[in-house]
């Protein structure tokens, strides 16, 4: 049976209902071209299609702040139906995307689909504090409704391999860094960071700062002797890579994101498993610990 995904955005510089999208249904690339992120038509144009599809899925509904928007994102990526209320795709959908970064919004437009019961991803970060965290929990009808995670999570670039690991030795530093704003960019750092060093316990916050005109700065310290990690969104005035630079007793390396539509495939893929499965498939407590770090970095 094929899943039926219904679609929200739109937030400022966030071109994912555009993406996520086309990653599900295929695209047209006429209209792709006019969507006003250039990237996106240039990575897709670089895949298979129909192969590089998501199989057994597909983005029927979508809804934005803005008609006109809903409308380009519909033509682009070959959905069927334009809604008016978010509301609407109740019933008409197995399960949500929430392709919106702009955390203080997310429960707002969430909140119904949750109540009913539908599957929700929802776009890093979930939230930006702990409280608000549980306050979106407690609207799931059953454990595990809400998915969220940074694709980068995936993303086999910023992954540290066995091998890769035996030859620097023991992890003493990491040093991240991201452009644009801590509160919609620092996850893609975080969760990777996470799934390298674990999530059980929680790391010694060190210090936290401005950097520029509006880039944050957050030192930590991995507990049980682990390493100290320096994490920076460099805001919106520099231009820079999205790394990780892992230093261990015995080398370095420096892991690049490179492949947005791989780490945004893989994690749709993650999504849809377990809405087939019944739940979602990352630890609620991994994404808890994400939040805490992200809000440390407000404090």
């Amino acid at each position: 049976m094929t899943l039926r995904l219904g679609i929200l955005g739109l937030s400022p510089g966030n071109g994912h209902p555009y993406s996520w999208s086309a990653i599900c249904n295929g695209y047209d690339p006429a209209a792709m071209a006019d969507c006003g992120f250039p990237v996106i038509p240039e990575y897709l144009a670089r895949r298979n299609w129909p192969e590089d599809r998501i199989p057994g899925v597909r983005v029927t509904h979508v809804w934005t702040q803005d008609r006109a928007v809903s409308d380009r994102v519909a033509r682009a990526a070959l959905i069927d139906t334009v809604v008016a209320r978010p509301e609407e795709m109740i019933g008409g959908i197995d399960a949500l995307l929430l392709a919106r970064d702009d955390a203080q919004n997310h429960r707002p437009l969430v909140e119904a689909f949750l109540r009913a019961g539908v599957p929700v991803y929802i776009d890093k970060p979930v939230a930006l504090s702990e409280v608000e965290f549980d306050e979106l929990h407690a609207l799931q009808t059953r454990p595990g409704q809400i998915f969220s995670c940074s694709a980068l999570r995936f993303a086999p670039e910023m992954q540290l391999d066995a091998e890769t690991a035996e030859r620097i030795g023991q992890i003493r530093l990491i040093q991240g860094m991201t452009p644009k704003y801590w509160t919609t960019y620092a996850m893609h750092l975080v969760d990777p960071v996470l799934a390298m060093l674990g999530y059980e316990a929680m790391p010694e916050r060190l210090f936290s700062g401005p950097v520029g005109t509006d880039g944050r700065f957050l030192a930590l310290r991995w507990p049980q002797g682990g390493p100290d990690v320096h994490l920076t969104a460099v805001g919106s005035d520099v231009l820079s890579p999205l790394l990780l630079r892992v230093v261990g007793d015995e080398g370095e390396i420096t892991l690049t994101f490179s492949d947005s539509f791989r780490a945004f495939k893989l994690a749709l893929m993650e999504f849809v498993t377990g809405v087939r499965e019944g739940y979602s498939r990352l630890p609620e407590a991994f994404n808890r610990r994400a939040v805490q770090i992200i809000e440390m970095g407000i404090e």
